[in-house]
């Protein structure tokens, strides 16, 4: 009976231990993914529309960068994990192990007989016979853990090089997307910026709320191009302009007491951010304390704000489609090594930017989520 409870304990253990896992597949999958970024990045110089190439190879990277850091934080967990539920069942496996070398080496058949006479001895055997199959199982189980655990290692040893490659592709990418962007001849434009104006309403700006009522005053006239469509039927359906999670809600105090109508975005180190929808662009550049500031003009009168970006592409009374780069955040790439060891901590740790986003019709604030498509339940 001791046995049969010792081998039913260890199956138990080694059940929930062994639960198959995707991690490493899925860091593969990432790592393949980065692979056709390179070559998609050299086939863009070739491209027709070379902005937009760019732009969606520097997506790529980052997809791919994301996805290869999220499997090696689940293959470092669920390493782990079967590496502690191993040390659990170690115990019990050295006392599984010397009752069959207890059974093995002895030849005394004095040893198989049961107090009970030859019917207990009889249903020991035939409870011996039942074991055996299970205890097979059990080696198996054991030995597709061990695999695992070392199939996991030997991802992580090379990950590194993966990394790197990926980070050097993604900065390459970006660099050739701000060139391509720069060598642009005349982008189509809504206005003609009057630098004096701006620099006057800069001057006298000492919140962003001010700066934003300053430019609603302002009223280019249009240089004859068609006005966008009325994009109010995709109110509440609008992508964020980056990958990223929420820090702050409308109206939330961040960590130095200030309350803003916007919400705040954590995200890595030179993201690129995107337009959500076609705009012409209102401002562009440095703006108080909030680093670079990206102001689309989606219709008449609509405001969408990006503050803290580390670069912003494009000219004032642009106008740009749906999808086009605005620029990028600011910060550098994580080192490998900083990667790595952050890999069994919880998601995030990476997120060192953020980007805070205002909407305003008219002169006032409105919630973001009445144009985008945030999920407020946390």
């Amino acid at each position: 009976m001791k046995l049969t409870a010792l081998l039913l304990s260890l199956s138990l253990t080694a059940s929930a231990a062994i639960a198959q896992s995707d991690a490493a597949s899925e860091a593969r999958d990432a790592a393949r993914d980065l692979e056709e970024a390179a070559v998609a990045l050299q086939q863009a110089e070739s491209s027709r529309n070379r902005i937009k190439a760019l732009t969606q190879v520097v997506q790529s990277y980052e997809d791919g960068l994301a996805a290869l850091r999220e499997g090696l934080r689940r293959a470092v967990i669920r390493q782990q994990r079967l590496e502690a539920q191993l040390v659990q069942q170690e115990a019990e496996i050295a006392r599984l192990i010397g009752v069959l070398q207890t059974l093995g080496n002895n030849n005394s058949p004095t040893l198989f007989l049961h107090p009970q006479g030859p019917t207990g001895t009889a249903r020991a055997g035939m409870m011996l016979a039942d074991v055996m199959p299970a205890l097979n199982a059990e080696a198996a189980e054991l030995r597709d853990a061990l695999q695992e655990v070392r199939i996991l290692r030997e991802l992580q040893l090379g990950a590194a090089d993966t990394l790197q490659s990926g980070l050097d592709g993604a900065q390459a990418a970006r660099t050739a997307l701000s060139k391509a962007i720069s060598d642009r001849t005349d982008p189509p434009k809504r206005f003609i910026e009057d630098p004096v104006q701006t620099a006057l309403l800069i001057a006298a700006t000492e919140t962003l709320e001010g700066f934003a009522s300053g430019l609603t005053d302002m009223s280019p006239e249009p240089e004859g191009l068609a006005p966008l469509p009325d994009i109010s039927h995709r109110r509440g359906k609008l992508d964020l302009p980056l990958e990223a999670e929420i820090l702050l809600y409308p109206d939330e105090t961040d960590a130095s007491g200030v309350t803003r109508p916007g919400i705040t975005l954590a995200t890595r180190a030179n993201t690129l951010v995107s337009s959500p929808v076609a705009a012409t662009i209102r401002y562009r550049g440095p703006l108080l304390d909030l680093d670079n500031v990206m102001v689309l003009e989606p219709q008449p009168g609509l405001l969408f704000v990006f503050a803290g970006l580390g670069a912003v592409f494009g000219e004032v009374g642009e106008v740009i489609p749906t999808g086009a780069p605005l620029g990028l955040m600011g910060g550098n790439d994580p080192k490998i090594d900083a990667i790595l060891s952050q890999s069994g901590e919880g998601s995030g740790q990476d997120r060192t930017e953020t980007l805070y986003i205002e909407v305003r019709d008219g002169k006032t604030p409105v919630d973001p989520s009445e144009w985008f498509n945030i999920n407020k339940d946390r």
